[in-house]
């Protein structure tokens, strides 16, 4: 089955890159959002991504080691119409408040809202009367097994989890997971979907917190802060260690501050609260971490204000 039409319920910073995304490519797409102010906050984020998107066009053409891979078939890369198909894209994208008439139709539905466990169970009931039998279901909870909500949907054969990394134009993949009840149909039509959007699908055939990338970067992003908060080194020694050591691009650290050192101090506190969300063969190893340790260095950074490349500052300078 090739879908036609896609629905992002909420607007927020990777709603309105999937729904671009999703347009780019010739998608009929429409945003759910549950009020006025919402349309408030999610247009001003539709115009800064087309606008993003357009400046790294502009870059591809100056620049050929720049590529974003999600928004060009390989080897076709032309200036002119990749920015006549986002501009195309961000004036096509529809914003609707009527849930019925936004799912109305729907091939797919893709929920991009807050981690909230309740707030979704909530949307989950109010969205299953709506859907026509042929729509399927995803989740972009990057947190938030989709088990945990698949009784809800009225459908949950033909739910499953369909999850992005940011600037999805340009890191394009895609983490297309399972859970117990959903049809194999439905994720091969997802990971034909994600394709079809030029993401790299990659597929997650069991429930797993922190799908594939999250579940190897956090482990490697603790283990450098840990080395810094037990006095072992510091940031630039241990960010040279790995990149000179492995040729990676970026070190722990420069990570940090490219997420934000608000989401850092998350991480850490969610990882301290509930270890077994690592992966129980590191659980040994993570447990002697000095997560006290990490949260204050965090905390050191946050209060002065520097939070990361968005501030021109965290633990490097920009």
């Amino acid at each position: 089955m090739s879908y036609k039409k896609v629905v992002i319920a909420g607007g927020g910073v990777l709603g309105s890159q999937i729904a671009l995304q999703s347009a780019y490519w010739g998608f009929d797409t429409t945003i759910w959002l549950r009020s006025e102010s919402s349309i408030g906050r999610t247009q001003p984020k539709l115009d800064q991504f087309r606008d993003t998107i357009a400046e790294e066009i502009d870059k591809m053409a100056q620049d050929p080691s720049f590529v974003c891979r999600g928004l060009i078939d390989e080897g076709k890369f032309d200036k002119d119409e990749c920015l006549k198909k986002i501009n195309d894209a961000h004036d096509n994208i529809k914003l609707e408040l009527d849930m019925a008439k936004a799912v109305k139709d729907a091939d797919i539905v893709i929920e991009s809202m807050a981690e909230e466990v309740n707030a979704k169970k909530e949307f989950y009931e109010k969205l299953a009367p709506y859907l026509e039998e042929k729509t399927v279901l995803v989740t972009n909870s990057s947190t938030l097994l989709p088990s945990t909500f698949a009784k809800y949907t009225g459908r949950p054969e033909k739910f499953l989890s369909l999850h992005f990394a940011n600037y999805i134009w340009r890191n394009n993949v895609a983490e297309v997971m399972v859970q117990d009840k959903t049809d194999n149909r439905y994720f091969e039509e997802v990971k034909q979907f994600a394709s079809e959007i030029h993401m790299i699908p990659l597929p997650v055939n069991k429930e797993k917190n922190g799908y594939l990338l999250n579940s190897m970067l956090v482990p490697f992003l603790l283990s450098g802060l840990d080395l810094v908060a037990n006095g072992v080194s510091d940031p630039v020694s241990v960010d040279t260690a790995w990149k000179t050591g492995t040729g990676a691009p970026r070190g722990p650290f420069e990570i940090f501050d490219v997420v934000g050192l608000i989401t850092a101090k998350n991480i850490v506190e969610q990882y301290q609260k509930v270890p077994g969300l690592i992966n129980p063969l590191l659980k040994k190893m993570m447990l002697p971490y000095n997560f006290k340790g990490m949260l204050k260095i965090l905390d050191e950074y946050i209060d002065a204000g520097k939070l990361g490349r968005s501030t021109g500052e965290g633990f490097y300078k920009y």
